[in-house]
């Protein structure tokens, strides 16, 4: 991990992304690739409530690695797209065809945003995607078993929008058999993710998992696997102590930021209240800790500013179609 001080004096270059790219996301921009590949690199920006809040040091280098163990660690379970890392912060994938559910596997009820179960539970629902959940339940409470909460990418309101399970066959978005492959691969996922997660002395509370079709029509996993953008993270040591205080967990994931706009009365809405540089720098070094535990690898940082290096490994790839095209 690196220091306190590192990060400080990174803030101001952290990497928001090179401006150049084929396409952009949130978080991510791509460039298209021949052979139907693409070139992912994951920028540091950080994003919460379906707002980019900042950018931290090393966040990026953080999620495509991480990714890159997980996909790893779980392709006897389901195909992925990573095909390389030419570089921390970028990947080389197959191309796929996204689905246009996002999958949340729960094992506790939390959270502070609005498709979160514990929002919901807080606003008096009590049937939520689908599912009754009994009174008296508490913040941060282990479920009885995992549950699968799906949600649209960016409904007509420009946020995800919550789905019971049942309607993302009613309502025509997949069909009863990907459906089905897709809840399974998700709970199997799941279910490794909790189990490295304990040996690393954490809890896996939830996590988003993304799929796509890939050429050969098959289910693949894409985008990104148990980082703490996409999940959330508890220090299991404490967890009990502070739950039965009434304390919030110790995190190690982006829920450590949502808490602060939380606390401010931001939910997304309106202008993004200004957090002190301490907010940014412990986030840095949270997501840092994670990669460690996680993967049991000390964390080798990547060179700043990022700019350069990236679009160098775009003109490389780049270099290398054009070469391939010559030859034939």
């Amino acid at each position: 991990m690196v220091s306190e001080d590192l990060v400080r004096q990174l803030m101001p270059i952290a990497f928001r992304g090179t401006g150049k790219a084929d396409g952009e996301g949130k978080v991510r921009e791509w460039w298209e690739l021949l052979g139907n590949k693409r070139l992912i690199a994951t920028t540091d920006r950080i994003s919460a409530f379906d707002r980019v809040l900042a950018a931290v040091p090393f966040k990026g280098q953080v999620l495509n690695e991480l990714s890159a163990f997980w996909f790893r660690r779980t392709e006897d379970i389901i195909a992925n797209h990573l095909l390389s890392l030419p570089d921390p912060n970028c990947s080389v994938v197959e191309e796929t065809r996204p689905l246009p559910i996002e999958v949340v596997v729960r094992g506790y009820i939390t959270g502070v945003t609005s498709t979160a179960l514990w929002r919901r539970y807080e606003l008096g629902e009590r049937i939520i995607y689908g599912q009754r959940f009994p009174e008296g339940m508490r913040k941060n409470e282990k479920l009885p078993h995992p549950v699968i909460t799906p949600t649209t990418k960016g409904g007509p309101s420009g946020h995800d929008e919550r789905l019971e399970p049942r309607e993302v066959v009613e309502k025509g978005y997949l069909d009863a058999a990907i459906w089905n492959d897709v809840q399974d691969a998700a709970f199997a996922l799941f279910s490794r993710g909790t189990d490295c997660a304990k040996h690393a002395g954490l809890i896996l509370v939830d996590t988003k998992y993304e799929f796509g079709i890939a050429p050969d029509d098959s289910l693949m996993l894409i985008d990104e696997v148990h980082t703490p953008d996409s999940s959330r993270f508890w220090l299991a040591s404490s967890y009990e102590e502070r739950f039965e205080a009434g304390l919030e967990p110790e995190s190690r994931d982006k829920e450590f930021v949502r808490l602060f706009y939380s606390e401010l009365g931001y939910l997304g809405d309106g202008d993004i209240p200004n957090l002190p540089a301490s907010v940014w720098i412990r986030t840095s070094l949270l997501y840092q800790e994670l990669y460690e535990k996680l993967t049991g690898l000390a964390f080798v940082p990547c060179s700043y500013p990022a700019e350069e290096r990236i679009m160098r490994i775009v003109g490389e790839l780049k270099e290398k179609e054009r070469s391939s095209e010559d030859i034939r």
